[in-house]
């Protein structure tokens, strides 16, 4: 059993916000858990080619988007979105607050990922 704490995290510039990798490849647990902030007015392009995820929002809101802009989903707290199926999609923080989520990934990251989010394609890990 061990034990970590946000404040003993460096958190990583992932591209349009930080991530504090809590649980990395190097734990052994076979997943990874991130605290996730997306800066506010900013959209991601991302598709997770070798991971699953799931995004539990703790704070904010935003929406998610298909590759052709269609809302799929708004982000609000208390609300989760997963990845099952190697989506692409955007992430998109509203203009008010940054958005605050509990990210898992399967399998684990490294930890220090980071994404390139140029307008040529979707991002990934």
């Amino acid at each position: 059993m061990f034990l970590r704490d946000l404040s003993s995290i460096d958190a990583v510039n992932w591209g349009n916000g930080t991530s504090a990798r809590l649980l990395t490849e190097a734990d052994n647990m076979g997943f990874t858990v991130c605290h996730t902030i997306v800066n506010r007015g900013t959209e991601s392009r991302l598709q997770y080619r070798r991971h699953l995820e799931a995004c539990y929002c703790i704070k904010g809101q935003g929406k998610v988007t298909s590759a052709d802009g269609t809302t799929i989903l708004e982000v609000l707290p208390g609300s989760l979105y997963v990845l099952d199926q190697h989506d692409a999609h955007h992430l998109i923080a509203s203009d008010e607050e940054d958005l605050h989520l509990v990210s898992v990934f399967n399998p684990p990251l490294n930890g220090t990922e980071r994404h390139d989010l140029d307008a040529s394609g979707y991002s990934q890990y």
